[in-house]
């Protein structure tokens, strides 16, 4: 499997993409065991999948927010501009 790169460069999103990663091999061990009888282990690669997928909900949500705050801020910025563009005199720069 392939974990795809950020473009943006967000360490946030590599590490949701690296923990989903991790939490299908958990989850592929834990059928295999199952199959095989040995419910034990099948449980312990569940429990560490659904640890790695609650990890990789936290980094996503850590993402929105960042990218929230980002947005917010590009906006904030640009109806400053709006104002102070609207506040000059006519015919001035």
């Amino acid at each position: 499997m392939i974990i795809p790169d950020s473009e943006g460069g967000s360490p946030l999103l590599d590490e949701a993409a690296r923990e989903l990663q991790g939490a299908t091999h958990d989850a592929q061990v834990a059928f295999d065991c199952i199959g095989l009888g040995e419910l034990d282990r099948a449980h312990t690669s569940a429990v560490t999948a659904r640890a790695a997928t609650d990890a990789a909900v936290n980094a996503l949500q850590a993402a929105l927010a960042e990218a929230s705050a980002r947005q917010a801020g590009a906006s904030a910025r640009a109806s400053a501009t709006e104002a102070e563009a609207g506040a000059r005199e006519p015919g001035e720069n």
